[in-house]
């Protein structure tokens, strides 16, 4: 998975919420946006909650719960069988470089598999150029638009 053997991918738990949480605000804090309160603690519920598609994993460094990600899984219309919506990823600054957001996202891989799932599939800015030099060398690029319309 990882060359870093200090690097451990587990579902995130109950008493991992602090860290998570710190590694949250800074994710929200790169991308310029805040939520309510609300939000994140319902957020942190869904994680946990086994009849809620959604799932959190950590990576862990020496103990230190260093990176996240968020996937949902949905069906859709082309297949058969669910996609899983890799919809959030963050690597503490102080780590990144040391394959851990690439332990992440082989992780999600191999949950989806697992899940039987068809697709994994995530958005990024477009000029988050750092995510994007590791993301393209672990899926490829579409040529697919995103728009939207908030509610």
């Amino acid at each position: 998975m990882t060359n870093n053997p200090s690097i451990q991918i587990m579902p995130l738990a109950s008493s991992d919420y602090e860290a998570w949480l710190s590694l949250w605000r800074n994710y929200l804090k790169f991308y310029q946006t805040s939520l309510p309160r609300s939000t994140t603690e319902i957020a942190w519920r869904n994680l946990l909650d086994s009849s809620v598609p959604i799932y959190g994993f950590g990576a862990w460094k020496d103990d230190t719960l260093v990176g996240i990600t968020h996937v949902v899984l949905h069906p859709n219309t082309w297949n058969s069988t669910e996609c899983c919506y890799l919809e959030d990823l963050y690597v503490d600054e102080s780590v990144r470089g040391q394959g851990i957001g690439c332990a992440l996202i082989e992780n999600v891989y191999d949950f989806a598999n697992k899940k039987n799932c068809n697709r994994v599939y995530w958005t990024t800015q477009e000029g988050n150029t750092t995510a994007r030099t590791l993301y393209d060398k672990l899926a490829t690029k579409t040529d697919r638009v995103q728009y939207r319309n908030n509610l």
